[in-house]
């Protein structure tokens, strides 16, 4: 290895250098899923993602010479610093060679901008916002990641606390299968008698989203999201536009059957969203969609045997009344008869007590857990 230098990214051709960079880091592993090219310069581009109305971001490539080692986002968020009152910048994109030397050029070119922007913290990785990417795997590297799960090698662990980063958060990624659903018969059982009494008790209706309705669909969603998130940590709300943007991208991938509301008198109080994991068909376009990718998704999208139970939020008058056990039972119910093998429940905050022990009492298994860090800068 040669004299390491960092280049900022200021260019079209760079951005693409930067995006398609991770292809050489995971070169011959089996569990990688190629991100689709076209979602990630679409997120990147502050002309184009609605995030940036209220966010910076700044690019970093490390070369060799002409090679790159590594690349970093550097990341400011003004709806997070507002709601909480500090000075937090975020680290996201991160991948690298197994080298101190040039991770921490990366951080410490991150850590620069972010301090010429008045931060004190860096914290990562998360690409873009918590309502994106969040966490380092930090176990489970032996399996391929779920969609819109992050995946990465396991000596970043050494490159993030070598660079004296320290946890702040864990978050957990639960497995259920149909054969959990067939060993435990009583936890299924106990899970449909809960989920009875607390419709019935609480007068609540559960429905299927309506995607012809999308646009009313939406902003019952986003009225939700922001209430039932607003106490969460690290929770920074959406706006209309996000949500937009965010839905466009979300719709072609959605099973109708595993998207519910829950209701009272007609008013939207909860809500889940669960995806078929179309991971099972990224991996194998390699993050193309023209000219045999598209083809691959209309084709394959009936083969995916997997789920991601990916949002699940309930607004705060009518949290911890069992209405996320409803949403797991009938979740778990059709994607049974739909012949989803499985599921992964994610990802759960450590300290989402009604959540994890929710997971715990299904008989949910944590076999994966992702971890963000902070680091002060100042």
């Amino acid at each position: 290895m040669g004299e390491i230098t960092i280049k900022s990214v200021d260019n079209e051709i760079d951005k693409m250098r930067f995006i398609k960079f991770p292809w050489e880091i995971y070169k011959g592993d089996k569990n990688w899923v190629p991100p689709l090219i076209y979602d990630v310069r679409k997120n990147l581009d502050t002309m184009r993602n609605p995030f940036y109305m209220h966010a910076k971001l700044k690019l970093f490539l490390a070369m060799d010479g002409n090679t790159i080692v590594g690349r970093i986002a550097a990341i400011i968020n003004d709806h997070h610093n507002k709601k909480y009152n500090d000075k937090v910048g975020f680290v996201g994109y991160f991948e690298c060679i197994n080298s101190k030397e040039v991770s921490a050029m990366l951080f410490d070119a991150a850590k620069e901008w972010l301090l010429d922007n008045l931060m004190d913290t860096m914290r990562g990785p998360i690409n873009l916002s918590i309502n994106d990417e969040v966490g380092l795997l930090i176990n489970g590297f032996d399996k391929s990641p779920v969609l819109l799960m992050p995946y990465n090698p396991e000596y970043y662990i050494k490159l993030f606390e070598g660079y004296g980063f320290i946890k702040t958060k864990d978050f957990f990624a639960y497995i259920f299968t149909q054969d959990d659903a067939v060993k435990n018969p009583k936890s299924m059982d106990k899970l449909e008698r809960v989920g009875q009494i607390v419709l019935k008790r609480e007068n609540i209706k559960i429905r299927k989203i309506v995607l012809k309705n999308i646009e009313n669909e939406l902003m019952k969603v986003m009225k939700i999201y922001n209430e039932a998130w607003v106490d969460n940590w690290g929770s920074v709300h959406m706006t209309a536009d996000e949500f937009k943007y965010v839905a466009s991208s979300l719709k072609p991938l959605v099973d109708e059957d595993i998207v519910y509301f829950a209701e009272v008198e007609g008013e939207p109080v909860g809500f889940s969203l669960s995806l078929p994991d179309y991971n099972q068909i990224f991996k194998k376009i390699n993050g193309r969609l023209f000219p045999f990718g598209a083809f691959k998704i209309l084709t394959g999208r009936k083969k995916i045997n997997f789920i991601r139970v990916m949002i699940m939020g309930v607004i705060p008058k009518y949290q911890k009344k069992g209405i996320e056990a409803v949403f797991i039972n009938d979740t778990i119910k059709t994607g049974l008869t739909k012949g989803y093998e499985g599921a992964e429940i994610s990802w759960v905050l450590e300290d989402n007590i009604p959540m994890v022990q929710t997971a715990v009492n299904l008989g949910a298994k944590i076999y994966k857990t992702y971890r963000v860090y902070d680091k002060r800068i100042s």
